[in-house]
Formats: C-alpha cells, sequence, structure tokens
C-alpha cells in the first residue's frame, strides 16, 4: 500500500536559494506515496516585528551557520528520492494540498528588477495579513482579497552537468516555474534527469496575477501535500501538467516570443498524443480553443502557458 511522509523543514532538509543534483537525498520513498511538505518564504529583513508570528522552524534555518548557500533568495525542502524514476522518464507530481502555515506574508519591489525596473528603483515592501480561518488576505492600505495558494517551485534535480543554478531561473527540470494554474488538484510532469527525480518544492505564493510583474506575488509559508509517481512511460523536453478539464503546456526562454513558441509546440504534441487529430489539425484547434497566458516575465527564462480543453480532444 502507498505510504504517507512528512518533511519537515530543517537547516538539514532546506537548500537556500540553489538547486544541485549532487545534493543528498533527505527522504526515500517508493513511487505513488504521498509526501507532506513544509515549506518556508522570506529572508531575516521580510520577517515581521512581531517575533511570535514567525515559525520555528523559519527562525531554526535563517539561524543555521551554513557552509553553502546559493545565489537565489528561495528556501526548498527536499530532495526527496522516488524509487523507479529514471532518466529519460518522467516524475508525475500529484499536487493534493497546499495550504498557508502562517497569517502573514510579503510582497516586494527590488530595485532594478521587475518589469519596469527603470520605474520601480526603491525598495518597498509591504507585510500582508493572512485570516487562516477565512481563508483571505488584507492589504496594509485596505482592500482583501481570497487566497490561491500554489507552489512556485517544484522541481526536481538538474542534470549533473549543469552544477549547482541559482534558484530564482526555471528551466527544463522544473523550477520557479511561478505558475498560478498549477493549483491543488492538477498534476504536474517534471522531465527526470537524475535517479531518483530527487524533488523539491518551495516558494509558497498565498496568490499571483499571471505575470508577477514587480517579482513578487504573495509570498508565504505553505505545506504540500503530493503524491509522486515514477512515469518512466512518459518522456518530455520541459514540464507540463494538466487539471480534471485541461492540458497545460508550458514554455520557458529568456525571449517571450520564443517562450509562446514552445507552449504552443508542446501543446500539439499534447493534442496528437491524446487524440486522432494530427498536427495540423492540433494546431488550429491551438488558436481557435487554446488559452494562450503569460505565467511570468520576471525570473531570467520568461514563462508562457497555455490552457487546452479536453473535453475537445
Amino acid at each position: 500500500m502507498p505510504a504517507t511522509h512528512h518533511l519537515s523543514a530543517t537547516p538539514q532538509t532546506v537548500a537556500w536559494g540553489y538547486l544541485d543534483a549532487a545534493r543528498d537525498a533527505v527522504l526515500h520513498v517508493q513511487s505513488g506515496d504521498e509526501v507532506v511538505i513544509d515549506t518556508l518564504s522570506g529572508e531575516p529583513d521580510n520577517l515581521p516585528a512581531d517575533p511570535a508570528r514567525v515559525l520555528a522552524d523559519h527562525r531554526a534555518v535563517l539561524n543555521a551557520q551554513r557552509k553553502e548557500r546559493g545565489e537565489g533568495v528561495h528556501h526548498l525542502t527536499g530532495p526527496v528520492h522516488v524509487q523507479g524514476a529514471r532518466p529519460g522518464g518522467c516524475l508525475q507530481v500529484d499536487i493534493l494540498a497546499a495550504t498557508p502555515r502562517q497569517d502573514w506574508g510579503f510582497c516586494e519591489i527590488l530595485p532594478l528588477k521587475g518589469l519596469l525596473p527603470d520605474e520601480f528603483t526603491d525598495y518597498q515592501q509591504a507585510l500582508i495579513d493572512i485570516d487562516l480561518d477565512t481563508g483571505m488576505a488584507t492589504l496594509p492600505w485596505g482592500p482583501a482579497f481570497e487566497l490561491e495558494p500554489f507552489f512556485g517551485i517544484m522541481a526536481v534535480a538538474p542534470p549533473p552537468a549543469w552544477g549547482r543554478l541559482p534558484s530564482p531561473v526555471p528551466w527544463a527540470f522544473g523550477g520557479n516555474i511561478d505558475n498560478k494554474a498549477l493549483i491543488p488538484g492538477t498534476t504536474l510532469y517534471l522531465p527526470v534527469f537524475n535517479d531518483g527525480a530527487l524533488f523539491s518544492a518551495g516558494d509558497g505564493h498565498g496568490r499571483q496575477g499571471d505575470g508577477e510583474v514587480c517579482i513578487d506575488a504573495l509570498e508565504t509559508a505553505l505545506q504540500g501535500r503530493f503524491r509522486l509517481t515514477a512515469r518512466p512511460d512518459l518522456n518530455a523536453h520541459r514540464p507540463f501538467a494538466e487539471s480534471a478539464t485541461h492540458l497545460i503546456s508550458m514554455g520557458l526562454h529568456a525571449s517571450l516570443e520564443q517562450a509562446a513558441e514552445q507552449a504552443v509546440r508542446q501543446m500539439t504534441e499534447l493534442i496528437t498524443a491524446r487524440s486522432q487529430h494530427d498536427r495540423h489539425q492540433a494546431y488550429m484547434m491551438c488558436s481557435m480553443l487554446g488559452d494562450l497566458r503569460i505565467t511570468q516575465v520576471v525570473d531570467g527564462n520568461k514563462g508562457v502557458h497555455m490552457l487546452f480543453p479536453k473535453s475537445m480532444l
């Protein structure tokens, strides 16, 4: 029977700002097992003034003496070794839950970052209250909105030859995809580059708009529940996903136009693989029925994704 595991956030299980195939797995599971993963979000300057609002595991991770630190700000819990996952196949990640762990989050403007770096050159931060009972967030200047939690980063380890990579840039192994469509109830497929896949998660978001234009969303700590399944029968060049109603293709490239091309090309491949339609029919259906959306424009490699209704297959 599949088992359920709990992976806490500790100085030993959290990588700060990087992904690396050389990092040893902190948990080994069987294909089809479920893993509950605690994640963190925020560097020391992002914390609220009241220390009682800061999670104990967050304080422990921030205070730990570290020999290694990546170039990114993200806290990534993992990696998890999944038995049977092999290079050339995929890891199927069924996203079962994404639940806020704390009553606050933050959003920042970083000088010379974001979509408009020349126009917003002063550092700004908003500390945002989260009501865990109602699932609402309230901005310091008044408006409130409903949470839509999801993980900005879900990743397998990169190819060993790529070495240690900073966490902000998404690549073929996943990483900082920042795709708001990847909510509980969806399934993400990640190409595998190492034995065991070595899955990590982090960069919890309480809510994000398509684009994430100022470089942050509502950043907060989440607990996720994932079912991790080795899929040696699947082959992919980059991540893709599906919900109960839609296929979700993804393009990741420094050029937004190239990312869009990748998303459309991948969707034509998904349609032809799951239907009797040829690639010309699939391409026309993408134009008539597919919704091409900007995932994010601020993470080095920009993201574009397409949603296509599975009912049309």
